[in-house]
């Protein structure tokens, strides 16, 4: 009875411990979620894993001697004007920097792909040619001289800007991003994660950057006006991209 008297509360003792009380609102808003992605326009191919690379190019005729070649530095060097798009509109990693990439960079990036990705929905291609230019190295003690070295191995020479590989499917850029980023940092080059998305914002970036630069002595401008007689003084790659590439 005492308890059920020590539960009774008037009518202004309940709106002071109401007040007390955290509000809540029971009136319904709109949320305005965004529409889940839809991946109606990929289709996944029949082997959706990366193939292998060989290591030494097969040439069709076996009598064939492999020809040994130049450095051939120019391949390396400037931007890739061709492979520097996405085909499938989706993720990759893309070549910053100029470099050569051997066998083994090949088999580091097909099996760090092949355990980390879901083939059942995602699927990979490669963007470049498989190892082709051969380097010549001779056998170590011997002297100058006695015409050039044998073949040691052959490497693949990459431009800056250059997609290595393209990864497409039912997937978002947060899925991947992660595991691009690490083997990107393992190529010989410097290499980043890229999407769609991230290319477009980089070309306007350097668009928007030309437009409004305030500063008219640019690398272009001195070289070209022959200001304190550079054209003597830096490279010949310079004269073509201005100290952008080296």
């Amino acid at each position: 009875m005492t308890l059920q008297k020590m539960l009774r509360f008037t009518r202004n003792q309940l709106s002071e411990y109401a007040a007390l009380l955290p509000q809540v609102n029971n009136v319904r808003g709109i949320k305005n979620f965004k529409p889940p992605v839809l991946y109606e326009h990929i289709q996944m191919p029949e082997r959706p894993k990366l193939h292998y690379i060989e290591r030494v190019p097969n040439y069709s005729n076996s009598q064939l001697r492999p020809p040994k070649m130049h450095k051939m530095l120019g391949l390396m060097r400037g931007p890739e004007t061709v492979h520097n798009k996405l085909i499938h509109k989706q993720y990759g990693i893309q070549a910053t920097g100029g470099g050569r990439m051997r066998f083994i960079h090949f088999e580091v990036i097909r099996m760090g792909l092949l355990r980390k990705l879901d083939w059942s929905r995602m699927f990979a291609i490669w963007r470049i040619d498989s190892p082709w230019q051969a380097v010549t190295k001779k056998g170590q003690g011997q002297r100058m001289g006695g015409g050039k070295g044998s073949i040691d191995h052959y490497v693949t020479p990459i431009r800056s800007g250059r997609i290595i590989i393209e990864i497409a499917g039912h997937c978002e850029y947060l899925e991947v991003k992660d595991i691009l980023s690490k083997i990107s940092a393992k190529l010989p080059f410097k290499a980043k994660a890229v999407c769609q998305e991230t290319l477009e914002w980089d070309l306007a970036k350097e668009k928007w950057q030309a437009e409004n630069n305030q500063n008219k002595y640019t690398m272009e401008y001195l070289i070209k006006n022959n200001m304190d007689d550079l054209q003597r003084k830096v490279k010949k790659i310079d004269h073509l991209y201005f100290g952008k590439y080296v």
